[in-house]
């Protein structure tokens, strides 16, 4: 079994091969490829968590394509001042599919 820990959008993930991963907007190449960085990688009984080691492990993504997450909505209220304002915010997502784990 085969799978690495990627670090993207300020979060980590657990990637596989044919994983399909929705992360923050990131824009991919020509091709429509992206890389990303990977943080732990396993190879059946081999774990790497050496960041000279991990340098040369490449996880490539391809876009699947671009979303936006949910709305979220932001009220603030203050009480006996009249004081109500309300917001809202819906965060720019890209969904990849991981193609190799080299």
């Amino acid at each position: 079994m085969v799978y690495a820990i990627v670090r993207a959008g300020g979060r980590q993930e657990k990637v596989e091969v044919g994983t399909i991963v929705v992360l923050d907007r990131i824009k991919a190449d020509k091709d429509g490829n992206i890389e990303l960085v990977p943080v732990l990688h396993v190879d059946g009984t081999t774990i790497t968590h050496d960041a000279k080691k991990l340098a040369n492990i490449k996880v490539t993504a391809s876009v699947v394509g671009d979303l936006r997450g949910p709305k979220i909505v932001i009220q603030k209220f203050k009480n006996k001042t009249g004081y109500k304002k309300r917001q809202g915010h819906r965060q720019e997502l890209t969904r990849v599919k991981i193609t190799s784990i080299k």
